[in-house]
């Protein structure tokens, strides 16, 4: 499937909530070949804002020997060093230093950046200031854990989109041959990262581009019951129902339900297409435990979401008293053409 490079970008902004950062970076300038160019230019573009607006700082605590009292003072090895008898203390102390987490991720990231062998030189040139103008930052071993460390709040609200595109990044990085230098792994041949790319995207285009609707994730339970009361603990055994994506509004309820394949229909044995069974018998299930809910609910609507891969496919049918649609999203075409087609979706029939 091919995905215009830019409108990677827009899905990666959608699905991490980050579409007021589209302006600061200014990506439309931005002409990658590969998809770690479009990331590491929007990684050299962001930390350029930041250095130009101050790179965010935290109280670090020191510890050292000094002839006046800073801080605390710390009596075991001042007493242990004998430095009461020198004139000095042992004393902590904490002082403001930009040496800290997230300053820490994206000079790491960037230093991997450098060393990727796809990366287009033009890009690479950029990377090496950024990386100098971050001395006195440290690099770390980076892993699932420093990510979620991070503590992020108003002041430092940028962070978030720029720490989104280096978890990225270190996910997709793989030793290269011969030692040095790594290679990119480009998610976009990763079906299981791009179903959850292309399901958050369409949640939270729906949150941010339409008033109709409330839009959320829901949690549903099984329209069942015990066979008998001392057998109510069995309940608890059944598989939990999430759905994709719920839109509500007074008078309808939708249940969208995305996938991700490189082919939108499925056949056996060169037989005719078919819709995946798994994703009709999956989204059935929603509609038909949502019925005892009442409402908008009992009547709720289905869309099959794929991205278009083989061609355009637009199927509508009934089952059981609920309206079900199949359809395909095209990915390659300008991005205006995706935020309409999206919309029209959500058009009553």
């Amino acid at each position: 499937m091919s995905i215009p490079i830019h409108n990677v970008y827009y899905l990666l902004c959608y699905a991490w909530n980050a579409l007021d950062e589209v302006q600061v970076v200014e990506v439309d300038t931005i002409r990658p070949r590969h998809v770690v160019d479009l990331l590491a230019s929007v990684l050299a573009r962001g930390v350029n804002h930041l250095l130009r607006r101050g790179l965010d700082r935290g109280y670090l605590e020191h510890r050292e020997q000094l002839a006046t009292v800073r801080g605390r003072i710390e009596l075991e090895p001042t007493v242990r060093l004998g430095l009461h008898r020198q004139g000095r203390v042992h004393c902590a102390f904490d002082e403001l230093s930009h040496d800290v987490l997230h300053n820490q991720i994206l000079k790491t990231t960037i230093t991997h950046l450098i060393g990727v062998v796809e990366l287009d030189p033009e890009v690479r040139h950029q990377l090496a200031p950024l990386r100098r103008r971050l001395e006195g930052v440290t690099e770390i071993p980076l892993h699932p854990a420093p990510f979620g460390r991070v503590q992020i709040h108003r002041n430092n609200a940028f962070y978030r989109f720029l720490l989104h595109i280096c978890e990225l990044v270190w996910g997709c990085l793989v030793p290269a041959e011969g030692g040095g230098r790594t290679r990119f792994r480009d998610f976009l041949r990763d079906e299981r990262r791009m179903e959850w790319l292309f399901e958050r995207f369409i949640l939270n285009f729906y949150d941010r581009e339409q008033v109709e609707y409330s839009v959320r994730r829901d949690h549903l339970r099984w329209d069942a019951a015990a066979l008998r009361p001392e057998r109510e603990q069995d309940l608890c055994y059944l598989p939990q129902m999430e759905t994709d994506v719920s839109l509500r509004s007074s008078d309808r309820t939708l249940i969208i339900d995305t996938k991700y394949y490189s082919e939108t229909l499925t056949s056996k044995y060169h037989g005719a297409p078919k819709v995946h069974a798994e994703n009709l018998y999956q989204l059935h299930a929603y509609l038909s435990n949502m019925e005892h809910l009442g409402g908008a609910d009992a009547e709720a609507e289905g869309l099959l979401l794929y991205p278009d891969c083989q061609g355009a496919v637009d199927l509508a049918f009934e089952l059981r008293g609920h309206r079900v649609r199949v359809k395909t999203l095209n990915l390659n075409q300008h991005w205006n053409g995706i935020h309409a087609d999206l919309l029209s979706m959500l058009e009553r029939s």
